[in-house]
């Protein structure tokens, strides 16, 4: 458990098995997080990290394991309930690009309105909320369509925000963005997490996951390489069998974050010797 979590966590996946077109994608994987912390899932291409929160999500076959949402199996949650407890951001989701974007996070809402229902004053004061935490209140009367690419994340982000999740789940959101947003993106996380959203986020940046995730869970060919802290995660042994390349691991002196720098392999010299 990390600092500032308390409790049996907010999900749990355990001993996780899965296989698409035949091949297996996932093998006795587990993963958890609290209300409060934030967990990185980090790994090569094709590692399983997107199948993995899909997994958790429910939304995939699993041919082994588990996966509990406050102690409640997802199998056994519709998804509309599962919706008012967890809500998940995938890998370049794109969203409505003729809404604007107070609609589109207004449809965040929809879980927790009764059928054939509009937004209350409530759901209106949430909506705001939720575009106040991720900034996107100049975008509330903007088609999605006219955003950068950094701002239609945060919209998408504040929509997952208005469902209210007590999990929330992020494939890659800082895929393709600039340094800004990014640790714009980042910041939102953090500050979720601090009003004890647990949150599950796959992150193709190392150096970036140490920073906002209190935990890493790095996956290898499906399986887990290694979990817990950061400085116990990435380390230069595991990072190289995972990624293939050799890479050295410091601490940043400005703020004591992690950092990596890829090194070059030694390769044989012209004359047959080594350089």
């Amino acid at each position: 458990m990390t600092a500032g979590t308390t409790g049996s966590p907010a999900i749990a996946g355990t001993r996780l098995g899965c296989r698409l077109g035949g091949r297996p994608v996932l093998d006795d994987v587990s993963i958890a997080a609290r209300a409060g912390e934030c967990v990185g899932v980090v790994g090569p291409n094709g590692a399983g990290k997107s199948t993995l929160l899909r997994a958790l999500a429910g939304l995939v076959r699993l041919d082994a394991g588990t996966v509990t949402v406050g102690g409640v199996d997802v199998r056994a949650c519709g998804r509309r309930d599962l919706a008012r407890r967890l809500a998940y951001l995938p890998q370049a989701a794109a969203g409505p690009p003729g809404f604007t974007g107070a609609e589109t996070v207004g449809m965040g809402r929809y879980p927790h309105l009764p059928r054939l229902r509009v937004e209350g004053p409530a759901d209106r004061r949430i909506i705001a909320d939720a575009m106040a935490v991720t900034e996107t209140a100049a975008f509330a009367d903007r088609p999605l369509g006219t955003l950068s690419g950094g701002e239609r994340q945060r919209v998408l982000i504040a929509r997952a925000i208005a469902q209210q999740p007590r999990v929330l789940l992020l494939d890659e959101p800082t895929a393709s963005l600039d340094l800004e947003h990014q640790m714009a993106v980042l910041a939102i996380v953090a500050r979720l997490a601090r009003a004890g959203v647990a949150t599950v986020v796959a992150l193709h940046d190392l150096a970036l996951a140490s920073r906002c995730c209190q935990s890493l869970v790095l996956l290898r060919a499906g399986a887990v390489a290694a979990a817990g802290a950061p400085d116990a995660v990435l380390t230069p042994a595991a990072i190289e069998a995972a990624f293939g390349v050799p890479v050295q691991v410091y601490r940043e002196p400005a703020f004591g974050h992690l950092g990596l720098t890829v090194l070059a392999r030694r390769t044989a010299s012209a004359d047959g010797g080594t350089p």
